[in-house]
């Protein structure tokens, strides 16, 4: 049985909850927050879907959660700043870690969570669950065994809203600091579910601007993304969709095949075409948690079994870096080769046009 404490009880920490609830392999150990009620309605929510009356230890302090022995695996689910040095923290005390995506804010931090997990021999779990999913498994098989032949272009479109009451909720967000981008906290998966569709990153080149919303960071991007394999990607991303989320989609074309897969749950089979007649269309499975399973095969992976699938630190830097280049790229007005040295988000906020 592994014991879980999961540090910051926001919204997303819910989702969490509900995967450990489910997974026989596993206990909700500790909680973590500097409010006691978000700390009491997350235990609630794991006792409302557990039989479970075990004691769950409540800290405010992360060190003395961290020094708890009854502890294997930390979750870190805050906003997005502190999930470096949490993560880094976490390493060091020898624990496991799920960490939600961004994983950093700096291409630094990032690099030294891979460093560190390597050290001192732990699963760092980066939270791109879409992997996860059947369908997106089936089109990666696809793609790996040739089915689709070369993938010469590859589209990632993200259309939502985020109103003025969504910043003011939170004022961490929208801000270079603390946040990080529309990009890497909406954009991400996207990006990541790209990137590992086509391959390693070549170059990249990007243009963006914000709406009229009193805040720091990007409102629309557009990106293109020349792949090490000769392929190119395209990203368009905004969050002033008006009245409200529309749509997000990933299409591929092929040398063998089309694929393109939308709907804000990006659960939607809009074009599947191949000329191999083996590659059939699959029926979605609404019921398939993707979630549940990324913690299935951490709590494998952490257990030693052979053969789990976890998609380690090194791996889910890929995406960040990825937009870190695009960020990169409007800085300097010019296309950026990879791979980049030293960005943070923060000097974001040194541009003149943004401020």
């Amino acid at each position: 049985m592994i014991g879980f404490g999961l540090i910051g009880c926001g919204r997303i920490a819910e989702r969490h909850v509900a995967s450990v609830a489910k997974c026989d392999k596993a206990r909700l150990t500790a909680l973590c927050d500097v409010q006691e009620e978000r700390m009491n309605y997350t235990e609630q929510k794991y006792r409302e879907q557990t039989a479970s009356e075990e004691k769950i230890a409540k800290y405010r302090d992360v060190g003395a959660l961290l020094r708890d022995d009854g502890i294997q695996a930390v979750i870190i689910s805050t906003p997005s700043a502190f999930h470096a040095e949490l993560a880094k923290q976490a390493i060091a005390s020898g624990k496991h870690v799920i960490l939600e995506k961004p994983m950093a804010l700096s291409l630094y931090d990032a690099e030294e969570i891979v460093r560190m997990s390597e050290q001192h021999q732990v699963i760092v779990q980066v939270c791109h669950q879409l992997r996860y999913r059947p369908l997106m498994k089936r089109i990666k098989e696809l793609i790996q065994t040739g089915a689709m032949g070369h993938v010469f272009l590859g589209v990632a479109s993200m259309r939502l809203n985020r109103s003025k009451s969504y910043y003011e909720d939170a004022p961490w967000r929208g801000t270079w600091d603390l946040d990080g981008g529309m990009l890497l906290n909406q954009g991400i998966h996207l990006v990541d579910l790209l990137q590992w569709f086509m391959g390693d990153c070549g170059e990249v080149y990007a243009s963006m601007l914000r709406g009229t919303l009193p805040k720091q960071t990007e409102d629309v991007a557009a990106g293109i993304v020349k792949f090490q394999n000769r392929s190119i990607g395209v990203i368009e991303a905004n969050t002033l969709t008006y009245p409200s989320n529309f749509d997000n989609s990933i299409t591929l074309f092929g040398e063998k095949g089309t694929v393109s897969i939308g709907g804000i749950g990006l659960n939607e089979i809009r074009k599947w075409s191949f000329a191999d007649p083996s590659a059939m269309r699959p029926v979605p499975n609404d019921d398939a948690d993707e979630h549940f399973e990324m913690y299935r095969q951490f709590i494998r992976a952490v257990e030693g079994i052979p053969g789990s699938s976890v998609i380690s630190a090194s791996e889910g830097k890929k995406a960040l870096e990825i937009i870190f280049a695009l960020y990169h790229s409007v800085k300097t007005h010019q296309a950026v080769k990879m791979p980049i040295t030293g960005f943070s988000t923060s000097t974001m906020a040194e541009m003149e046009e943004w401020k």
